[in-house]
């Protein structure tokens, strides 16, 4: 079964004093380039994150996106109020120094060093299991997003497959109307020869020889036929792997273009064609094969 590299995925973490939203979006890339956006809280657990993510998802381009929204009354500030009354008995005698009779000290005292600070939040273990557990869900929802893309993947690949299969064996007919034109053109420029008295065997025979190589497309169609039963029988294998399928496309490609260089024939070129049109389909949808 094979799956695509597009994917995406979505999943909110409801905590007791915030909501946590994690989406995950997958596009086609050669290797895994993973980009991750977490909130300083979770900064800790970035290579974690990074590691679960590149096993389940392989490859692809890959990005993650987690977002917090506070919904609690929790503050992420501290008053230091022992601070603050310290602070405010020496503005007072200060102030009784000087005959200062303003005694609204709050406005100063909030400013001063280290009364109002900000909290440094800290990640508990409950919270970290569960912004986990939406990871994996925001990833299972990538993966079957990739399963469901895949099937259309597979589909759109074994029909142009078979197309290709049942274009190549259109040659067949045209091969044997090319051997019997090259067999009669062989034995006219014999026939002229032995008019001449001038027939050399040996070259005769090497003439033969290079024609029947030259033209012979049979070893191609074999293998060609193999590469084809090889494909269809990976893309069913349990796991997804575009780059073989890529590697046995390209030795089709090669067979294709060989039987094209040695045709000698407007009809199996026409086929070729389409067997090169065929794969070249197949090939646009490989590279959004995982």
């Amino acid at each position: 079964m094979i799956k695509s590299m597009t994917g995406f995925g979505k999943s909110i973490c409801e905590l007791p004093d915030k909501l946590v939203t994690i989406e995950m979006k997958s596009l086609n890339s050669k290797q895994l380039d993973l980009h991750l956006r977490l909130p300083h809280l979770y900064k800790e657990k970035e290579p974690v994150i990074r590691q679960y993510i590149a096993q389940q998802l392989q490859r692809g381009k890959i990005e993650c996106n987690i977002g917090i929204e506070n919904i609690g009354s929790s503050s992420n500030y501290s008053f230091n109020h022992q601070l603050a009354a310290t602070y405010h008995e020496e503005l007072k005698k200060i102030a009784g120094q000087i005959g200062e009779e303003d005694t609204q000290y709050l406005p100063l005292l909030v400013r001063l060093p280290d009364v109002l600070a900000t909290a440094k939040p800290e990640l508990d273990e409950e919270e970290w299991k569960a912004v986990m557990a939406g990871i994996e869900k925001a990833v299972a929802s990538v993966n079957d997003f990739r399963a469901t893309e895949g099937k259309v993947l597979e589909a759109e690949c074994m029909n142009r497959l078979s197309n290709i299969d049942a274009s190549s064996g259109k040659i067949v007919p045209f091969e044997e109307k090319r051997a019997t034109f090259m067999r009669e053109k062989i034995r006219k420029g014999l026939n002229d020869l032995a008019e001449k008295g001038s027939v050399d065997e040996n070259r005769f025979e090497q003439e033969l020889i290079y024609y029947i190589e030259k033209f012979d497309i049979t070893e191609e169609k074999v293998r060609l036929q193999q590469h084809i039963d090889y494909f269809l029988e990976t893309i069913k294998d349990n796991v997804s792997n575009g780059k073989k399928l890529n590697f046995i496309a390209q030795e089709m490609g090669r067979e294709i273009n060989t039987i094209g260089s040695k045709a000698n024939d407007a009809d199996i070129q026409k086929i070729v064609v389409v067997l090169k049109d065929e794969l070249e389909k197949v090939k646009e949808q490989l590279f959004n094969i995982l």
